[in-house]
């Protein structure tokens, strides 16, 4: 089945064209850049490296996604950060998830760093366990699912990929792949990998405690930048 690959961007010149040529690499029907209003070269590099880009209306990685997938062409919607490279074999992996009858899934994780906390934490990304699902890991989902569903909940500015995977598994089937993609640890070595972790298991909590994604992405703000 065709497969639309949507990467939501804001600044991401630096790591765009790499994320394009790795996907280039398989046969999708298109290759969507949906950029928040970046002031870097991302969407020349994006074009160059043969992506078609969207300016989208406001910034937000959920309003990105969800209008992308308003333009997208394919019947497989994938959603991919702009700093993670998918597995070399991810459009067969994902047609073989879809013809198995899976309606929605994502691969494992891993960091483009080898430091030993990094790896634990990838680790645990194998388990089909909800709280290790983040948007990191990648999404790719049935259109029709998405639609059904009506995409990602664009009040959502923080934890838009969990809520998005458990509102599919409440109504769909949900895969985790074997595969793994590789992710930018540029955040960790930014700002520590413990202090960061600590950070994500904190708003993790928070949400689920009912915060509101105001105070949310105030917390963690306050406690990163």
């Amino acid at each position: 089945m065709s497969i639309s690959v949507i990467i939501p961007t804001y600044n991401e010149a630096g790591y765009i064209a790499e994320t394009i040529e790795k996907i280039s690499a398989n046969s999708v029907q298109e290759i969507l850049v949906v950029d928040g209003g970046s002031g870097d070269k991302t969407l020349s590099k994006a074009r160059t490296a043969g992506a078609k880009t969207l300016k989208c209306p406001q910034k937000g990685r959920a309003v990105q996604m969800n209008y992308g997938a308003r333009h997208a062409r394919g019947k497989i919607l994938y959603f991919l950060h702009a700093d993670t490279h998918p597995p070399s074999r991810f459009a067969t992996c994902i047609n073989r998830a879809i013809a198995d009858g899976y309606d929605a899934g994502c691969f494992q994780l891993s960091f483009d760093d080898d430091h030993f906390l990094l790896q634990f934490y990838s680790w645990f990304t194998r388990f089909d366990i909800d709280a290790f699902r983040f948007g990191d890991q990648s999404l790719f989902v049935d259109r029709n699912v998405f639609s059904d569903l009506r995409g990602f909940q664009e009040d959502h500015m923080m934890m838009e990929g969990q809520d998005m995977v458990r509102r599919i598994k409440n109504s769909y089937s949900f895969v985790l792949l074997d595969d793994t993609v590789t992710t930018s640890a540029r955040k960790y070595r930014r700002q520590g990998i413990v202090k960061l972790q600590l950070v994500f298991f904190l708003i993790f909590c928070l949400h689920y405690l009912g915060i509101s994604q105001q105070n949310l992405v105030y917390i963690y703000n306050g406690l990163l930048y």
